[in-house]
């Protein structure tokens, strides 16, 4: 809104909304066509948000609030009633030379409810609450002043981010990635060649061995890849040694003859051990094996099922035992027969997936090196050397708390919290875009790219992208001086520096690339990798690599599951590492993480309790261990903020808009400049704000549900 009308109300401009998009209760404000200007407020009221209007329906003049909603008879007065500071008006003084009862607390009423008001009618307060925005902040710092801005702020009373701590990771300065720029086309096809790719699999797996994939066994197949992948596509596998997958053959391997369950009753284990025997017959059976290998298995079933018809009152554990004997007998020989086939399996997804990835980087590159420098500088988003070409349009609208990005009919959700986070990130890190023309399409790419990574069922890939709760990161910046995640993501980054899978997307919200690649000098970092062995056994070695070749301060405290039965490479080598200076466990069900899927899911689905222990490694240089160095106290706050808290409230549904410096004002996208964002007004804001509040109210009490970590 230009200056020249905050004062006054003219003809059809004068429609005056409220910043959630909602018109007031008496309709839209209109200035009446006959009637003379009217009279200009004071400056303070016109920088407060007010603004005289015309009641149509009363046929008398009005005061409206933009920033509040508020709706006045009478002349409001600054400093007698905020509804933000003072939503109850305990410190409203009384209006002059009127009743002190009424002040300008006042509502506006309807004369029909004034004149139906009687001696014994009862005046009921009407509640209130302050209306969130439902445009992003950077529409309003061109539009309202600072100063109004600070009070949007006090009402976040809680989040999960802190981006105004800078950071401490120092690297050498390199020279811009040679990524290709994300498009929407590109990401869209790239989601279909995956989802393709996940229905060869599923129906091969099907075809070959007549088992359903291991869950997630193709997500955990995609991090294994890109441990030692050298080709050009950032999500599909095309230059990997060796081609056949260790994690995706253990795992399909593991489920044959059939998939072996957690059994917790006696006929469960009973149907379990029979269908097991019948599976490896049928399959010694029909495959091509050795006699020996015929004869051993087809004796051990049939002397199960034997037992099992003769045997009646056998118990669980009977069953169980009898199942891992038969598991010992006739597994080597089931493995033997079916080796090749899982291998052709694993071979025949690779080479799927590096015919996609040639084929989308030539469509890539249709439609769209300086030297090493060995200067020590703070660490900075990833630059990508092809410039970004025009974009095509991206729609956005509300549904709730939901934002909603939509492109060619393909959809994807974020909550209102982490849509204003990845407004912030991007504000910070993102120097090609000073206007937003492509922020709507960076995040469509960005959803839809993890989307693809981590599947799109219930609950799928959120352990993968689990994060440590905010009091573990604030006792980590306090104590550690943490200020840089080794491995996370736009959406579940506490830090606004941070390394992430996707360099040529996540660069433009603060991503540093790829933590394989990532080889800072000095700094404190805290590491939660995704809990692939692969890939945790890789992120060892590269700590070990950096704190040996580095003098300055250099310290990572790495969380990693304490799977002992068998112990994880990476967890042995890092336990006999030299530079290993602390160790500390955490029992399992006695400390919780942030579910992977925050972004989304709802507010008592936003922790769970770790159904494992967790190893907190400290490796640390000598200057690191002196300046970071894990004494008795700093240890035990850290413990303390891990202990698990017994009500939780989360305010990632609508968080209302985040914090923004005041010298980002002058970078801050102008309005004009971004007309591409289609944001929805929605009429009955404030009706579901109050359900919100309610809602908040009634979780407050209640225990959150716990998820496995299915890994």
């Amino acid at each position: 809104m230009s200056n020249d009308s905050q004062g006054s109300v003219k003809g059809e401009a004068a429609m005056m909304l409220s910043p959630s998009g909602s018109a007031s209760s008496q309709g839209p404000p209109l200035s009446p066509s006959t009637a003379t200007k009217p009279p200009e407020l004071p400056d303070e009221l016109v920088q407060a948000g007010w603004a005289k209007c015309w009641s149509r329906r009363e046929n008398r003049p009005y005061y409206f609030n933009r920033f509040t909603n508020q709706s006045l008879w009478e002349v409001p007065v600054l400093g007698q009633h905020d509804v933000i500071s003072d939503p109850l008006g305990l410190n409203a003084a009384p209006a002059e030379g009127g009743d002190s009862t009424l002040g300008n607390g006042q509502r506006k009423r309807r004369s029909s409810e004034e004149q139906a008001a009687g001696p014994n009618s009862v005046k009921r307060a009407k509640v209130n609450p302050f209306i969130f925005p439902s445009i992003p902040l950077s529409l309003y710092l061109h539009v309202y002043p600072m100063e109004v801005l600070k009070f949007f702020i006090v009402v976040v009373l809680s989040i999960y981010w802190d981006l105004d701590i800078q950071t401490n990771a120092v690297i050498r300065e390199h020279p811009p990635a040679n990524h290709l720029p994300p498009h929407p086309e590109i990401e869209l096809q790239r989601a279909q060649l995956v989802t393709k790719l996940r229905q060869h699999y599923h129906e091969l797996c099907h075809q070959r061995e007549g088992i359903d994939p291991p869950r997630e066994s193709f997500n955990r197949w995609l991090l294994e890849r890109k441990v030692i992948d050298k080709g050009h596509d950032p999500l599909l596998p095309s230059d990997c040694d060796p081609v056949i997958s260790p994690s995706m053959f253990r795992e399909v391997m593991n489920d044959i003859p059939i998939r072996l369950s957690r059994i917790k009753y006696k006929e469960e284990a009973r149907k379990l051990l029979f269908k097991y025997a019948e599976a490896a017959k049928k399959m010694i059976d029909s495959r091509n094996a050795s006699p020996e290998s015929r004869k051993v298995v087809k004796w051990n079933a049939e002397d199960t099922m034997s037992w099992l018809r003769r045997d009646h009152s056998a118990s669980k554990e009977d069953y169980m035992d009898r199942l891992e004997h038969l598991r010992q007998q006739c597994g080597p020989h089931v493995a033997a027969v079916a080796k090749d086939s899982v291998e052709g399996i694993c071979s025949k997804i690779y080479q799927l997936s590096a015919d996609y990835s040639r084929r989308l980087r030539q469509t890539h590159l249709k439609a769209c090196a300086s030297p090493q420098q060995s200067r020590l500088v703070y660490c900075y988003p990833v630059r990508l050397v092809i410039p970004s070409p025009p974009l095509p349009r991206v729609e956005l609208h509300f549904e709730n708390d939901m934002a909603c990005l939509r492109f060619r009919g393909e959809m994807v959700k974020v909550n209102r919290g982490h849509f204003s986070k990845l407004e912030l990130l991007y504000r910070y890190s993102c120097i090609d875009d000073p206007r937003f023309e492509k922020f709507l399409s960076r995040v469509w790419c960005l959803l839809k790219r993890y989307q693809e990574m981590f599947g799109s069922g219930a609950n799928e890939g959120t352990g993968l992208q689990g994060a440590l709760p905010v009091a573990v990161f604030e006792a980590l910046n306090r104590q550690f001086g943490v200020s840089f995640e080794c491995f996370a993501s736009p959406l579940n980054c506490y830090f606004k520096q941070f390394c992430s899978a996707f360099p040529d997307i996540d660069g433009f919200f603060g991503s540093r690339g790829p933590f394989l690649s990532f080889s800072p000098v000095s700094g404190s970092f805290e590491a939660n990798p995704p809990f692939c062995e692969e890939l945790m056994d890789a992120m060892v070695k590269h700590f070990e690599e950096l704190l040996d070749q580095s003098s300055e301060p250099l310290s990572f405290i790495v969380f990693v599951p304490e799977w002992r039965d068998p112990v994880t490479p990476a967890l042995t080598r890092m336990e006999a590492s030299r530079f290993l200076r602390h160790q500390l466990s955490i029992p399992a069900y006695e400390h919780e993480y942030r579910s992977g899927s925050q972004h989304t899911c709802k507010r008592e689905e936003m922790y769970y309790r770790a159904v494992h222990g967790t190893a907190v490694l400290f490796l640390q240089n000598d200057a690191g261990f002196a300046k970071w160095a894990p004494t008795p106290e700093r240890m035990a706050e850290l413990m303390a903020a891990y202990r698990p808290a017994s009500s939780r409230t989360s305010s990632l549904s609508s968080p209302g808009p985040a914090h923004i410096a005041p010298g980002d004002r002058d970078c801050t996208p102008k309005t004009s400049d971004r007309m591409q964002m289609d944001y929805g007004k929605t009429k009955n804001s404030a009706r579901r704000r109050r359900q919100s509040i309610q809602s908040e109210a009634k979780c407050t009490g209640q225990r959150r549900r716990s998820q496995n970590w299915d890994s």
